[in-house]
């Protein structure tokens, strides 16, 4: 499987002629979502949804579908009947020849005056799991872990316990658009150094096989 980071927390994965995309957000390219035959988004925030990349990758690509959750799933499925499909935790199906289970049911808190929202993680053919906004555990083995490295949810100790608790094989920031230059390295230093985890980062376009 080959992976390939877009900006932010957006991920195109690409097995066997297939192409999966995960969280196409405001902050990610605006062809992120475009000729992929599945999208899986973990919930409504713009920085993960938006709603004109959606539509543009369904528009494009007459047999691409959705699976999300129903905060997202409610503003798409009227216009595209039978391809945005909602799912929840514990739920398992299969996308464009790849399997998924749902992990997760809460966004992390922000804030304890704002109000958390669903937010649920995918897990792609048993090795590769985007948790979305929280950090969610998923119980069981996980070869690739897309790590949410920078958010207004989270601080780096809570980043590391994180991928200390999963044990992933290798795993790769996501939810990064905010990190600056001078930032990076003293993240990548303290994950390198105390989270285990084969940690490391890729550019927007950059590409890996799993």
């Amino acid at each position: 499987m080959k992976l390939t980071k877009k900006s932010h927390s957006c991920v195109r994965l690409e097995k066997d002629g297939r192409t999966l995309v995960i969280d196409p957000g405001v902050f990610s390219e605006e062809d992120a979502a475009i000729g992929a035959d599945a999208v899986l988004v973990t919930h409504e925030h713009p920085d993960h949804f938006e709603e004109g990349r959606l539509r543009a990758a369904l528009e494009s690509n007459p047999a691409a579908e959705i699976w999300t959750l129903r905060s997202v799933s409610d503003k798409l499925s009227g216009a595209f009947p039978g391809r945005v499909h909602t799912v929840g935790h514990g739920d398992t199906f299969t996308a464009a020849g790849y399997d998924v289970e749902v992990h997760g049911e809460l966004h992390a808190v922000i804030h304890p005056d704002i109000p958390r929202i669903t937010n649920v993680g995918y897990l792609v053919d048993g090795s590769l799991f985007h948790p979305g906004d929280a950090l969610t555990v998923p119980g069981r083995s996980v070869e690739t872990l897309m790590l949410p490295v920078h958010a207004p949810w989270n601080k780096i100790s809570e980043v590391i316990d994180y991928v200390r608790e999963v044990k992933p094989r290798r795993s790769f920031d996501i939810h990064d658009a905010l990190l600056t230059d001078l930032a990076r390295p003293l993240y990548d230093g303290m994950l390198d150094r105390l989270g285990g985890g084969g940690h490391s980062r890729l550019a927007p376009g950059e590409a890996t096989d799993l």
